[in-house]
């Protein structure tokens, strides 16, 4: 293709720009793992380093080679490339792994460049202490919903649960982002997640109550004397789809309190960082 240069006067950025190729748009969190634009070693590196869940505090190479249905031998040049780099720590007794510094400045330039987390802390500080429950934000993160923002409003809260937890899409907060996607993508997508066998059930009444009122809810299921409500929004940063919960003891947060004051405190501080509808 043959290409002019800039007209004399032009900025030296112009200049530039008319000897580089137009470079291709993609739409975040959208892709196909088989373009060729996808890199292989860089995925299974990445989930070596996903088997390394809260309460996981290190892993040895056949743990992680079943974990992830990789060989041991590539589980090992794996390992030794992102303990090189910092991102895993070797424990030379006990010949197994652990989490690496170098993760940490992923994980924190994260959580910094998150301007909804700004915007949802006071909102979420609020509404704790006025339910006494424990309110999350949360994000999907391809097979479970991560949290990357959490307020605790009670000492009655034995189960605390902080920033980086991950929780099952069969959670009151997963199915609440299920429920709350274009039905067409919610089918694409439920093939493509690990459930549990009962989760056709789940999501008919996820999807039910969240046409009915915005909101769904946990009573007892995800573990045992714990409820929870849960609503989804896409967040007026511009910064994609979050779902917010609030949930607790039964004796706190008891199933006709999330129902009716719960739920409308939820609705109230998802319409506060929502995007306005038509954008």
């Amino acid at each position: 293709m043959q290409t002019f240069p800039p007209p004399p006067g032009a900025p030296p950025e112009s200049r530039g720009a008319a000897r580089r190729p137009a470079r291709r748009k993609r739409t975040p969190g959208q892709g196909d793992t088989s373009s060729p634009d996808f890199v292989d070693a860089l995925a299974r590196g990445l989930n070596v380093l996903r088997c390394f869940e809260p309460g996981i505090k290190s892993l040895g190479n056949l743990e992680l080679a079943e974990r992830t249905g990789l060989a041991k031998s590539t589980v090992s040049r794996i390992v030794y490339t992102l303990t090189t780099l910092g991102y895993l720590r070797y424990d030379a007794e006990t010949g197994r792994y652990a989490p690496g510094y170098g993760t940490l400045a992923l994980g924190f330039g994260c959580l910094a460049s998150l301007e909804v987390r700004e915007v949802a802390r006071p909102l979420m500080e609020t509404l704790a202490r006025a339910t006494g429950g424990a309110v999350a934000l949360g994000a999907f993160d391809g097979q479970s919903m991560v949290y990357v923002e959490a307020v605790h409003g009670s000492s009655a809260l034995y189960l605390r649960l902080p920033v980086g937890y991950r929780v099952s899409m069969d959670s009151t907060m997963g199915r609440t982002y299920l429920a709350s996607l274009p039905r067409a993508e919610r089918d694409a997508l439920l093939p493509k997640l690990e459930l549990p066998s009962g989760m056709s059930a789940i999501m008919r009444k996820a999807c039910a109550d969240f046409a009915d009122g915005g909101c769904c809810y946990g009573i007892g299921d995800w573990q045992p004397g714990i409820n929870a409500a849960a609503a989804a929004f896409t967040a007026i940063t511009g910064e994609g789809t979050y779902v917010l919960s609030c949930g607790g003891p039964e004796t706190i947060l008891p199933e006709s309190r999330l129902r009716g004051e719960i739920a409308a405190r939820l609705a109230d501080v998802v319409g506060s960082l929502s995007l306005p509808c038509g954008r």
